[in-house]
């Protein structure tokens, strides 16, 4: 199987999440599976890991999420649905602030157009699209007139936000996996309700076990 996979930085604060992107990649590779990353392009505000605030430094979202991808990275331009097998997004605030804009407009979010193809087109051919923690909005705003199920984890605002664009949102544990077989899509709450990377791998796992069981 070939998973492409959007990155949106590098940093849980203003990017990917780190331990859920690998535990995804992890989980994808220990299947003799492939995994081909891609970013968008363009500037966004860092934000201080240490602090959580920005401090004016903007960075290159393509850029930065070759830091995570060792490299072999693609811009999301390139991306072509019936390439790959299925499509992934791990989490991160990247998710809200660089693919979507829930981190600012909260329900009222728009998503970038790019993003936004991937996942549409890839849905409309009726393959997998796989989300994690907050990740599964960018999937809410996109799909929610198909009536996709997902999980945020439990009873938050995103969660409602998303039940309120026609999402239905599932409560899930943290390794649970919601896993919507009439429309594809597979997510998990991840440091949504997470504390420990060894939570958000087997989260990740089971994510992926359940697209491998649903493929056979």
């Amino acid at each position: 199987m070939n998973i492409a996979v959007i990155l949106s930085g590098c940093g849980n604060r203003d990017g990917s999440e780190l331990q859920e992107t690998l535990s995804l990649l992890l989980a994808i590779d220990r299947r003799g599976w492939h995994y081909q990353c891609f970013a968008p392009e363009g500037d966004y505000a860092v934000v201080s890991h240490l602090d959580g605030n920005e401090h004016g430094d903007r960075r290159d979202i393509l850029v930065e999420s070759a830091r995570i991808a060792r490299g072999d990275i693609k811009p999301l331009p390139l991306f072509r649905a019936e390439d790959y097998d299925a499509l992934a997004l791990p989490g991160g605030m990247g998710a809200a602030r660089n693919l979507s804009t829930y981190a600012f407009d909260g329900g009222a979010m728009t998503v970038r157009p790019d993003v936004e193809e991937a996942i549409l087109s890839t849905y409309k051919l009726h393959k997998p699209v796989l989300a994690m923690c907050i990740a599964p909005m960018v999937l809410a705003k996109v799909l929610w007139a198909y009536g996709v199920s997902l999980t945020l984890g439990g009873d938050n605002p995103a969660a409602r936000a998303a039940a309120q664009m026609g999402a239905k949102v599932q409560h899930c544990g943290v390794t649970e996996v919601c896993a919507d077989r009439e429309h594809r899509v597979y997510t998990t709450p991840a440091y949504m309700v997470g504390t420990r990377i060894s939570e958000i791998f087997a989260g990740a796992e089971n994510m992926v076990a359940s697209l491998e069981k649903d493929c056979r």
